[in-house]
Order: C-alpha cells, then structure tokens, then sequence
C-alpha cells in the first residue's frame, strides 16, 4: 500500500524518530521493500535489463551484517493482489509508469526500473543463505506487523503504511537503516546496526490527544493504494484546513481528528459533510479501507514454526492446501495465484526495443499450459449448454506492453492432453499425479 505524502510529512519532522542500535533481537522484514531497495542502488546500471549477480552479493551482505550484530531476521513477501482485486487501478497506473521508464532506458535515457527477475533472485539468494522467508497470499503489511506485534519487535519496511500502524517495536524505515556502517560499542554490548526507528505514539503524542486509533482513518481520508481524494472532496472544502501545501493539510487533518476519542465518532463527523445519498458508500469505503490496518488472523508465527500456517482468505478462495504451501515456500510466483483466483496477471515490463513484440509472447505457449492446469478444474462449470461447456477453453486476461502502450490481451488456456480433461486430475490432487512424463509437465508451475 503507500499513504500519500505521509513520508516526506514524517521525514521533515526528526522529532517522531528515536535513535536505535540494533542488536541482538528478531527483526521482520518487508521482503518486497527489501528487494527493490537493494535493487535500485545509486550505482546500478538499469539499461541492460539488471545485474543479478549484484544482486545476489548486496543480499549476501545486507544479511551478514545482521548477523554480525546478533539480528534474526524473518522476511516477509507480498503474494498475489487478493481475491477482491481492489488495488488494480493502482497496478494499472505503476505499470504505465513503469512502462514510460523503460522506453527512457532501451533509448539510453536515465532512469530505474527492477529487473524483470529480482524477486526470483531475491528468493534464490534467501535460500542459499538459510534466511527464514515466507510468501504471503495477498498483500503482506497486516502479516508483518501481526508477527512483530506477537514477538514485539520492530519492522524493517520502505512502506508508509508503517508509520500508521501502531507497532510494538516500531517501525525502522530502510532509508535510515545503516547496514553498511555497522558499528561496534565501547564496552561487552558488541556489534549493532545504527538506525532510526518510528513510534505511533510518540507521532500522536505531537498532535495533543490524538488516538493511534484515529490513523487508519487518517491514512484512508489522505488517500492511500485504495482510496482516492475525490470521494473526500467535498468533506475538505467544508471544513478548514490549512492551506499552503500538502503537508499542512496532512497536519491539519491530524489536528482535526485528534478532537475525537474513537474512529466511529470521526467517521460520523466526516459524514455530515457529505451529500445524503453518498453517504452510506463512502461509510463501506472507508471502513473497509480501514481494515487494512487491523491486526490480521494470520499467524505467521506458525509458518516459521511448523512450515504451515492457515490463511482464511485462501480458504474461502478454495486454494488447494499445496497450492499455499508451495507458495508460501516461494516455489511458486504470485502470478499462479493471480491466474487461478483473479484470471487475470501483469507481464512485467522489462528494457527491450519498443518497436518490436514484447519479449514475454515467447513464453506464451508455457503460461498458456499453466493456465489449463490451473483452470480446467472450473472449466465447463459455468451456466452453458453442454456443448459449449465441452468447446469453450478458460481465458485470463494479461496486461503487457504493445509497443509502448500498456494493454490487456485474453489469452486462451492450452487444450490439455484428454488424461487432464477428466474428473481423475483434480488441481487439489495435482501433485499426486504418478508418472515421470506427468511430473514433467507440472515442472512449469516452478520457473
């Protein structure tokens, strides 16, 4: 997610931080911030579609220095986009931009952009050396602060959305997390990584009587991946704000909502500003919006414990058990979950000609099986005559470039051999299929 402007408002404000060594504790990393993070350094080269091998060695280091200072590190990934699929808009927009950065770079322009397998590069790396990971279903921020909450340890993350929820052993944001200059103390403490570390309470604590209650609603009226201001527009031109920039407005909200005691109270009070008959709809939006900040059910303790944890959400997705546990592991990329829930998945845009087809039409054929392993078990179930039900093949819709456009493309599933086009291959047995020629078709769920 992403609260807009929240950053820079907090950063130009010192006095919300507090000076932290750290040493000897767990820490709970946002893998996702993580990767790009290591992956856009200042000095790397972005026009040649990305050095992994850089990569692979800044991982390799970034995790020698916790362990030099005594931090056990437990990384966490975002999965796929959830069932719900309420972030799109926000997708399709990082991917034009991404898009626009990589026209700049295949014509020798400046720019960054990730390489198109540094997350599976990042995961190789996490494996090699031992580092304890885990891959969500959806989206990971309520996971990550869930586990730091249970060990009460701080979050490392380059994600705004952290300074809103309130953390137990607060929030260490990357930009001031100096890993390379580890530090050794006067004295038997030893070794400890200088950083910077965010506290909600002390945030509130500026803003008088201000709830950390309050700041899920004061990150969803800003506006976050989710909500826009347009739906708040009329509530911020009735009532006053200072004006003069974004950050005094940011300032003035926080004010304004620092007069009430719980969340319900505000939320009825920005209501009366709107009109009657949209009333009801900003009430879901806003609320639903503001469970993304709620502890999750999610006990990713368990994972790390056991190697399994149950995930509701998948559950009622009816996401076979191995399907989540192999992408949990990392065995499989969020792009299988996205094809199986949502039929729908983001090529992503790498450095190449833009005059020609996109790079990814090569492997076509390849997610074109996986979409018939994936589908065919909810192929034919839909309302048809049976004759279309047997004719009819499941499609998914991609979003890749044509030439330098972003566009969607429905892309039909493969007509599997007639053994996978019975009932005695279901996808929640897939795995127990018998047979090397099988096992070999289901190695393209792995790459």
């Amino acid at each position: 997610m992403g609260v807009q402007g929240l950053t820079g408002f907090v950063e130009e404000r010192g006095v919300f931080f507090t000076e932290l060594r750290l040493r000897d504790t767990k820490l709970v990393i946002d893998g996702s911030s993580l990767y790009h993070g290591l992956c856009l350094a200042p000095d790397a080269d972005f026009r040649r579609g990305g050095d992994y091998g850089a990569l692979a060695a800044a991982v390799r280091d970034f995790f020698g220095a916790l362990r030099a200072c005594g931090v056990a590190p437990f990384v966490v990934l975002d999965g796929g986009r959830g069932a719900a699929d309420r972030k799109l808009p926000t997708l399709r927009g990082r991917a034009a931009e991404q898009l626009r950065a990589a026209q700049g770079l295949s014509r020798g322009a400046g720019g960054r952009l990730v390489p198109l397998l540094a997350r599976e590069a990042f995961v190789q790396a996490l494996g090699r050396l031992g580092v304890p990971f885990v891959q969500c279903f959806a989206e990971a921020d309520r996971e990550i602060a869930g586990l730091a909450n249970r060990w009460g340890c701080p979050v490392l993350s380059l994600d705004s959305d952290f300074f809103v929820f309130d953390l137990a052993g607060g929030y260490c944001p990357l930009s001031h997390f100096q890993w390379r200059s580890v530090c050794a103390a006067a004295g038997p403490q030893g070794r400890f990584v200088p950083a910077r570390c965010f506290s909600a309470e002390r945030f509130c604590r500026h803003f008088g009587r201000l709830s950390t209650a309050l700041l899920p609603l004061f990150a969803v009226m800003n506006g976050n991946d989710y909500v826009g201001l347009e739906a708040l527009e009329a509530f911020f031109s009735k009532v006053r704000l200072p004006r003069g920039g974004r950050h005094l407005r940011l300032q003035g909200l926080l004010r304004w909502l620092a007069q009430f005691a719980e969340p319900a109270e505000a939320l009825d009070s920005v209501l009366k500003h709107l009109k009657k008959h949209q009333r009801e709809e900003i009430r879901e939006l806003l609320c639903t919006s503001m469970e993304d900040y709620a502890p999750s059910e999610v006990n990713l303790e368990d994972f790390f414990e056991n190697g399994s944890y149950e995930c509701e959400a998948a559950r009622k997705a009816e996401v076979p058990q191995w399907v989540l546990d192999a992408l949990a592991k990392g065995e499989l990329a969020p792009f299988v979950i996205n094809a199986l829930i949502l039929r729908s998945t983001f090529l992503r845009v790498q450095v190449e000609n833009m005059q020609r087809p996109s790079a990814h039409g090569t492997a076509l054929p390849i997610r074109q099986v996986i979409y018939g392993l994936l589908l065919r078990a909810s192929h034919g179930t839909e309302d048809a005559s049976p004759s279309k039900q047997t004719n009819e093949l499941p499609t998914v819709c991609e979003f890749d470039r044509c030439q330098k456009t972003l566009k969607k493309t429905f892309v039909q599933a493969a007509s599997l051999p007639p053994d996978f086009c019975d009932d005695r291959f279901p996808l929640d047995k897939l795995m127990e299929v018998n047979g090397c020629h099988n096992r070999s078709q289901l190695t393209v769920f792995r790459e």
